[in-house]
């Protein structure tokens, strides 16, 4: 009954999930924004492009 007891106290394991969950997001929001980067950078040279070729 010790270990049992012992074991549902012990916080360590949530500690990691935090953490797992903290970098997760991060990660989520580093595609997003590399995602919109992205995009507007492909607009930018199809742009670009279209000029130099009408030049």
């Amino acid at each position: 009954m010790h270990k049992f007891v012992a074991l549902v106290k012990d916080e360590s394991g949530a500690t990691a999930i935090e953490y797992g969950l903290i970098a997760s997001l991060i990660a989520i929001a580093i595609i997003a924004g590399a995602t919109a980067l992205g995009s507007q950078l492909s607009s930018s040279f199809t742009y670009i492009s279209t000029q130099v070729k009408t030049s």
